[in-house]
């Protein structure tokens, strides 16, 4: 179930991952375990700010395979330790990120709802958006695999 408040501006998905909620949380609050999985297939991360609180700051650029460079910047606002997290990705393309961890025995049911600022939007975004998800959580899956 979608936790957007506009569905038709979301791209979502779901994934059960074979870790718990605390392995997969940490996954996520330790900025040296979250840069190396944040992100597409080949793409790499400079951390400039990390600041894992309500109202703090993410401020980063992801380092495309092909050389370029895409500077971020989020603020987290809500955090839940081992079960939420919402971002809000505050430059180009805007979008509010919330993660959800649902214990399942020993795995994860994490839920990913990326939300823009218009069903429009969301329609331009989704092909990227929803394979380059798909890429991340390939990520997420294999750095919990390998921690």
């Amino acid at each position: 179930m979608s936790q957007a408040n506009n569905p038709n501006a979301a791209v979502s998905t779901e994934r059960v991952l074979s870790s718990n909620p605390r392995k997969v949380f940490a996954a996520f609050e330790q900025p040296d375990q979250l840069a190396r999985w944040w992100g597409p297939n080949d793409f790499t991360n400079t951390f400039e700010q990390f600041e894992f609180k309500p109202g703090g700051r993410w401020v980063f650029v992801m380092h495309g395979p092909n050389g370029a460079n895409y500077p971020n910047e989020s603020v987290f606002r809500e955090i839940q330790p081992d079960t939420r997290i919402v971002l809000e990705h505050v430059v180009k393309p805007w979008y509010s990120l919330t993660v959800t961890l649902t214990a399942r025995g020993d795995q994860t049911h994490l839920s990913w709802v990326q939300e823009f600022e218009s069903p429009e939007v969301a329609a331009k975004m989704r092909p990227l958006s929803g394979t380059a998800n798909e890429q991340v959580l390939d990520r997420l899956q294999a750095r919990l695999s390998s921690v």
